[in-house]
């Protein structure tokens, strides 16, 4: 598209023009024939030390017979030399705004693309692949999406600081400014609109606040675990139930400030970000710990996804069933496939996994908190109205009567399965990382994030000793294992339908939470093991109608598919509710919530071995490891009765 001289000028032409002139320092040989000029012998005019100007006759070369050259430059002659007059044919790239221009320095309607570096042309500028300052034809396919969003940070900056006039504004707002931020963080502009876009870390802005980082905690926390805490109370009975309840309740919260701190290091303010669970335990701990924390968590999280897809199909199936039990009666048969909810809810989570990042699931996060609220509070208010109601339930100290309820052996069983299912009614702490590294840089992250665990678990323990003490005393040694699926409640029967789709909906938004992370850690390290893959890298552009642009990839539709199928496969196998969620509380309490956080903590404070601290904090680890085995016994246990009864893929 950009050329340099290429007519073939005649003798007068070359006679008169004084820009042109023959090169001395450029091998012919070298030159595209499009510059080949008529044979003859020709002189070289040069000027020795003194000045005078001495004549040379130069033999004819072979190929090509002369090269010339522009005197005083390509500007020069393109901004003396009248159009009528010029030689020139084409655009002349310039390394400025301009980015090519032609007679009389004239810009030309051409731009350069900061992503390819290479200028692009009307037609380019119509391709979808086109967008300013961040790609075009030629560098749309070899550029990940972080790059994009890099690029598109970049050129928000450039558009809002750019001109004098936005400089000077910045400079009066750093005037006016009262609050002193770290060096390390975003720094924000002031009111008038314009800011810097890119965080300290060179990645889009982030944007999270308190309530968001609430509302992703509380998403996590108050799931399907709230649902079996009256049956776990009734297997520990009224004093021990409450007093562990209160203790993994404290325990998450003291361990999750420690984490908190652990998102930047050495520095928890101004230090180096960690974005994943393992990126800080490599960056506090290293060597094989960073291994074993990726197993613990990676496990973990892949348990809770196949965990909230049995609980979602379950509270399907109650929708149907109340409905059922309101038309026939309480004691009709009313027996139905969950296997058909898995599908629907797997089918959702396809769609919903196609979500980029934890970055654009805020909104998610709220509705699903929202719901959480809904269910938890409507199984609250349903066991009140029990109790208020009368009724004989027999409740106890000790929880279940061994001899009357239960035998020795499933009361220690049970008990041990019910402090897996409080622990696992706790887990967050798997994501902790990853929602805190939504959150602006001002206030400090781990700041905002004490604050937002505080908030979060605070809520929850309360919502959990009222579904967990008032279920108890609505049910007894009686309560089932999920009170609003197991039919503890049968009327008013539309009340009990909202809570099992409140139930579903917030599963649905506390599924992508759990595996957001797992999807984000794949393809990272798929892209760093295949960089040049196209099937891997390559964004896609969709015009989707009252949304807009969307970017696909295609390994991350096909991965996250399949993962989803996955998860669904293994849920449809092994659909017990209680025993799974006691394993998976049991298997990540200890190691995610407890070991790595306090671990981490003595590593970074340089605490003395032996120390007062160092001993009171490794005693509590060692308190939680022994509380996770028993917890995980008990749990495995229960899988191994319920594998003995269970036959798959019939209709309960």
């Amino acid at each position: 598209m950009f050329t340099t001289h290429k007519c073939k000028p005649s003798q007068e032409q070359h006679n008169n023009n004084s820009y042109l002139k023959l090169s001395n320092d450029v091998d012919p040989n070298t030159v595209d024939d499009q510059f080949q000029l008529s044979s003859s012998d020709y002189q070289v005019e040069t000027k020795n030390s003194s000045d005078e100007t001495e004549k040379h006759n130069v033999k004819e070369p072979r190929s090509p017979p002369h090269v010339y050259h522009l005197k005083d430059g390509i500007l020069t002659y393109l901004n003396e030399v009248p159009k009528t007059e010029s030689l020139w044919e084409g655009e002349c790239f310039v390394l400025n705004k301009r980015v090519s221009v032609k007679e009389g320095l004239e810009p030309e309607n051409v731009k350069l693309c900061y992503g390819s570096k290479k200028p692009v042309s009307d037609a380019d500028m119509e391709s979808l692949k086109w967008e300013y300052g961040v790609t075009c034809p030629y560098c749309y396919d070899s550029k990940f999406a972080e790059e994009k969003e890099r690029a598109r940070a970049r050129q928000w900056q450039f558009e809002s600081w750019g001109s004098p006039t936005s400089k000077l504004k910045h400079m009066d707002t750093q005037l006016q400014k009262k609050t002193v931020y770290n060096s390390a963080s975003t720094f924000e502009v002031g009111d008038d609109g314009f800011r810097k876009n890119i965080d300290d870390d060179g990645r889009e802005k982030r944007t999270g606040t308190l309530v968001t980082a609430s509302a992703h905690i509380i998403t996590a926390v108050i799931g399907s675990g709230v649902l079996s805490l009256a049956w776990a109370i009734a297997q520990l009975g009224w004093v021990a139930g409450p007093a562990v309840l209160m203790a993994f309740s404290f325990i998450t919260y003291f361990t999750s400030t420690l984490l908190a701190d652990s998102y930047r290091t050495p520095d928890p303010v101004s230090g180096k970000r960690n974005y994943t669970y393992m990126d800080v335990v490599r960056a506090n701990l290293g060597g094989k710990k960073v291994q074993l924390c990726g197993i613990a968590q990676y496990v973990n999280l892949v348990g809770v996804t196949i965990g909230y897809t049995i609980t979602a199909s379950i509270s399907m199936v109650a929708v149907r069933k109340s409905n059922c039990f309101h038309d026939k009666g309480h004691q009709a048969d009313c027996k139905l496939s969950n296997y058909p909810y898995m599908i629907i809810f797997a089918v959702i989570q396809i769609l919903l996994s196609q979500i980029p990042n934890f970055h654009k699931l805020s909104w998610l996060s709220i509705v699903a908190a929202v719901m959480s609220f809904a269910y938890s509070s409507i199984g609250l208010g349903l066991s009140i109205a029990k109790v208020v109601g009368g009724g004989h339930v027999r409740t106890s100290l000790t929880g279940v009567e061994v001899g009357v309820d239960v035998t020795g052996s499933e009361k220690i069983w049970r008990t041990f399965q019910a402090i897996g299912d409080i622990a696992f009614a706790y887990a967050y702490s798997t994501v902790l990382i990853e929602i805190q590294d939504t959150l602006k840089s001002y206030p400090p992250e781990n700041k905002v994030m004490k604050k937002a665990s505080l908030a979060g678990v605070s809520t929850t323990t309360i919502f959990y000793v009222l579904c967990g003490c008032v279920g108890y005393a609505a049910f007894g040694n009686d309560a089932p294992g999920n009170f609003l699926t197991g039919f503890g409640f049968y009327e008013p029967f539309w009340l009990i339908d909202f809570a099992n789709v409140c139930i579903a909906i917030h599963l649905i938004g506390a599924y992508q939470v759990f595996c957001q992370p797992l999807f984000g850690f794949v393809e990272m390290k798929c892209r760093e093991q295949w960089p040049d893959s196209k099937f891997i890298t390559t964004e896609h552009i969709i015009n989707v109608p009252f949304y807009g642009e969307y970017y696909i990839n295609m390994f991350r539709l096909v991965w996250r598919t399949a993962y989803v199928i996955m998860t669904a496969v293994i849920a449809m196998i092994f659909p017990f509710f209680n025993s799974f969620l006691g394993l998976i509380g049991a298997g990540s309490f200890y190691p995610l919530t407890v070991y790595f956080p306090i671990e981490m903590y003595i590593a970074r404070a340089k605490i003395p071995r032996f120390s007062f601290t160092w001993v009171w904090l490794k005693i509590l680890s060692w308190v939680c490891l022994v509380v996770s085995l028993v917890a995980a016994i008990g749990s495995v246990q229960g899988l191994l009765t319920d594998v003995k009864k269970y036959k798959p893929f019939e209709t309960a």
